[in-house]
C-alpha cells in the first residue's frame, strides 16, 4: 500500500493505516491544504471538482466537497468526468481552482488528487511544495458556521467541451462524416463510455457505427487500465471481429490516447501525438514539445514541416512550461498526450480524436497505411520496483560515469545517447520505480540497450 505526495497531487491506494495510504484523514489534509493555498493566494472561493468512474470515487469525492466547503470554498462539481474536462470547467467558471479525482492509469485499488491552478492547469512545482507545506503544519482556518461553502450540482461540462472541440478550425466534421468511420472503443470502465461517444456522434460517426466495449462505468477495469499493447488484446480482437476501421482506447481520465488499426494491430501510442503534429503542422507552422522519454518521431516530423523541436522534462506541468516558453503550435508526451493550446494547456484525449479523425479522413488513407508514412522507430518501456533507502542519485552518477563518452542529458532523471538511439533513466512521480525506456530503429536493439542499463542498476544497488 502506498502513498505518494507530489507537487502536482496526491495519489494513493485505498484502505489501510492514515499517512501511509490515501485513507480518508489524508483526503481532508490534503484537501484542506490545498483549499487553503487557494484562498491566501488567489481570494478566489471557487473550485470545480469532478472524477473518473473509479470505485472509490464517490466516498473521496464526497469527502473532498465537504472539506472545501468547511474553508467556506464554493464547489462546483460536475461529477463523473474527464481531467480535460475538469481543466476546462476551471476556466469557464472563472473558478480559482479545480480538483480531479483520478489516479489515470494506475489499477483500480489507486485514487488520487490532481490539482489545478485557475487556469486550468496542473499547479506549477513552487505552489505543489506550498501545499505539501501547509498540510505538513496544518494550519487550517475553518470557516464558522454562517461562512460553509455551498455546492452546485454542474453535468453541462461534457457537452461544452464537445462543443468547444467542435468549434475548432481544425476539426472538420463533414470530411469525418463522409468517411462513414466504423470505430470500436476500449472505455475501460470509466468516464471514456460516456465521453467517447458523445464526441463521435457531434463529429459525425454514427450512432450504429460505434460499439464500446467495457462500457460499464463501476471502476472494476476489465484490464490493466494503462493503454499498452498487451493491455489492448481484447480492442484488437473487437476490432477485427467487427469489421471496424480503427480502435480507439483511452485511460480512465481520458487524458491519454492510442489507436489500434483495421487490421488489429498496434498503431502506436507513441505515433497519436505524431500523426496529430503532422496534421496541425500542416495547418499551422510552428515549432513543437514533448518530453525526454518520447520518440524522436516528433523532431522529425516537425523538421519536415519547417518547424523547431524542443525537448522538455517528463510531466504534463513541464511540457505545458516548455511549450509556452517556445510559443509551440502542438505538443505532449509519447504516451498518448496530446496538448492544443488552442483549446487549453492539457493533455486530452478528446481533442486528439477529433484531430487525428480529421487527419486521417482527409488524407483518404486507412488507419495502417497513415502509420506507414511516419518514421519507424521502436521504444522499449521497462520498470524495475524501487526497494526502500536505495540512493538513486548514487546510481545515476555511478550510471554517468560509466558511460562518460556518450553525450548524457541531467535535466529529467538521465538521458543517455548512442548514436542515433537513446535510453532514459527516471524515477516515476508517480509510483516507486524506475523508468527505463530505450528507443531505436530495431526493436531488438531497443530491448537490448533497455535490459543493459537494467542490469548495470541491478549491479549498481
Amino acid at each position: 500500500m502506498a502513498l505518494i505526495k507530489s507537487i502536482s497531487g496526491i495519489r494513493g491506494t485505498i484502505g489501510g493505516q492514515p499517512g501511509e495510504t490515501l485513507s480518508p484523514l489524508d483526503v481532508v489534509k490534503f484537501t484542506a491544504a490545498y483549499g487553503s493555498w487557494l484562498l491566501k493566494n488567489t481570494g478566489n472561493n471557487k473550485v470545480v471538482v469532478g472524477r473518473d468512474g473509479r470505485i472509490s470515487g464517490p466516498l473521496i469525492q464526497n469527502i473532498v466537497v465537504s472539506t472545501l466547503n468547511a474553508l467556506g470554498i464554493e464547489v462546483i462539481n460536475v461529477g463523473l468526468s474527464t481531467t480535460p474536462t475538469v481543466e476546462i470547467a476551471v476556466v469557464m467558471e472563472g473558478a480559482g481552482g479545480g480538483i480531479i479525482l483520478t489516479a489515470s492509469h494506475n489499477p483500480k485499488e489507486w485514487n488520487a488528487l490532481k490539482l489545478l491552478n485557475s487556469n486550468g492547469e496542473f499547479i506549477s512545482a513552487a505552489d505543489g511544495r506550498e501545499v505539501l507545506e501547509i498540510a505538513a503544519s496544518e494550519q487550517f482556518n475553518f470557516a464558522p458556521v454562517d461562512k460553509l461553502g455551498t455546492v452546485r450540482e454542474d453535468d453541462s461540462y461534457l457537452q461544452k467541451h464537445i462543443e468547444a472541440i467542435g468549434a475548432l478550425d481544425l476539426v472538420n466534421t463533414s470530411v469525418i462524416r463522409e468517411r462513414k468511420f466504423k470505430i470500436v472503443v476500449d472505455a475501460v470502465n470509466s468516464t471514456g463510455a460516456l465521453f467517447v461517444p458523445a464526441l463521435l456522434q457531434a463529429l459525425g460517426v454514427e450512432a450504429q457505427n460505434i460499439t464500446v466495449i467495457n462500457e460499464e462505468v463501476n471502476g472494476k477495469f476489465a484490464h490493466n487500465p494503462e493503454p499498452l499493447p498487451e493491455n489492448l488484446v481484447g480492442l484488437s480482437n473487437a476490432v477485427q471481429r467487427n469489421g471496424a476501421d480503427l480502435g480507439i482506447a483511452v485511460d480512465p481520465d481520458v487524458d491519454r490516447l492510442c489507436f489500434v488499426c483495421e487490421d488489429g494491430s498496434m498503431f502506436g501510442e507513441e505515433y497519436t501525438l505524431v500523426a496529430v503534429a503532422d496534421y496541425v503542422l500542416g495547418k499551422r507552422p510552428g515549432n513543437t514539445v514533448s518530453n525526454l522519454s518520447s520518440t524522436r518521431a516528433l523532431k522529425d516530423i516537425t523538421l519536415r514541416h519547417g518547424g523547431q523541436y524542443y525537448p522538455s522534462a517528463v510531466g504534463e506541468v513541464n511540457v505545458v512550461a516548455r511549450m509556452k516558453e517556445v510559443n509551440a503550435v502542438i505538443g505532449g508526451e509519447g504516451n498518448g498526450g496530446v496538448i492544443l493550446p488552442e483549446l487549453h494547456y492539457g493533455r486530452d484525449a478528446l481533442v486528439g480524436i477529433a484531430l487525428f479523425l480529421t487527419h486521417l479522413a482527409g488524407s483518404q488513407k486507412s488507419i495502417k497505411q497513415l502509420r506507414r508514412t511516419y518514421p519507424d522507430y521502436f521504444i522499449s518501456k521497462n520498470k524495475l520496483e524501487l526497494e526502500a533507502g536505495v540512493d538513486v542519485k548514487e546510481i545515476f552518477e555511478k550510471i554517468k560515469a560509466k558511460y562518460k563518452n556518450q553525450p548524457v542529458n541531467t535535466e529529467d532523471g538521465l538521458k543517455i545517447e548512442f548514436d542515433n538511439d537513446w535510453v532514459h533513466l527516471r524515477t516515476s512521480n508517480t509510483e516507486p520505480i524506475i523508468r527505463i525506456y530505450a528507443e531505436s530503429n530495431f526493436e531488438s536493439t531497443a530491448n537490448n540497450i533497455a535490459m543493459r542499463l537494467m542490469q548495470d542498476i541491478r549491479e549498481l544497488k
